[in-house]
């Protein structure tokens, strides 16, 4: 290590896919209660976009509008794709049910916290869905921090969120290394002159993690 510089002093963590089961798995479960596949949703979402001008679910994240609403934008325009009204509105309780905590990355961010790291999770969330998952997991055990999309009305790979974070953390970006499964949050992380780890699976994360860490 170069003399000055400080190494990693933080980890950022994502919440959903990295803390958390594939979230794949939520809407294969949403699929096999509803009929409706996750193609059919992307599908909706995109004419819902082109309709809106901007992707109703960005909105829903960044708080700009509220699950309800976004709920009956993409009702109203999955509905010509289906041929009847879809049942949307028990989406949340559905996606949740079938999301389970992912325990060794769970472990190992607690491990991280006791090792004197501060620990923060950066995620693309939903206001009314803050009950939820913050019962997933110990957040409040773990996370000195939270930065939540819905309430501070931006979302990752948007450069504010980023500096939102850093901000409350109070670390140079720099001394902060960010675990997200999305591909382009990582590089809005690294544009934001952070370390970035792609989760993909535990093992792959948990070992470049360890590394980003020792280095």
């Amino acid at each position: 290590m170069a003399e000055g510089d400080r190494g990693i002093e933080a980890v950022v963590s994502d919440f959903g896919g990295v803390l958390t089961t594939p979230l794949v798995q939520s809407f294969m479960a949403f699929q096999d209660r509803t009929g409706i596949t996750p193609e059919a949703l992307g599908k909706g979402m995109q004419a819902a976009t082109e309709a809106n001008g901007d992707n109703p679910l960005f909105e829903m994240e960044r708080g700009e509008i509220t699950e309800v609403a976004f709920l009956d934008l993409l009702t109203e325009h999955l509905q010509p794709l289906l041929g009847h009204p879809p049942e949307m509105h028990s989406f949340k309780e559905i996606y949740f049910e079938a999301l389970e905590p992912n325990p060794p990355m769970i472990e190992l961010m607690r491990e991280l916290k006791h090792a004197g790291h501060r620990m923060a999770m950066l995620t693309n969330n939903v206001q009314e869905w803050e009950p939820l998952w913050r019962s997933m997991l110990p957040v409040d055990e773990i996370f000195e921090t939270v930065v939540d999309s819905g309430f501070v009305g931006c979302r990752k790979p948007e450069s504010k969120i980023y500096k939102i974070t850093l901000d409350r953390i109070g670390l140079p970006a720099e001394s902060c290394l960010f675990v997200d499964d999305v591909q382009v949050n990582c590089e809005g992380a690294e544009k934001a002159g952070m370390t970035a780890v792609h989760f993909q699976d535990n093992e792959q994360a948990i070992a470049e993690i360890r590394k980003a860490l020792d280095s």
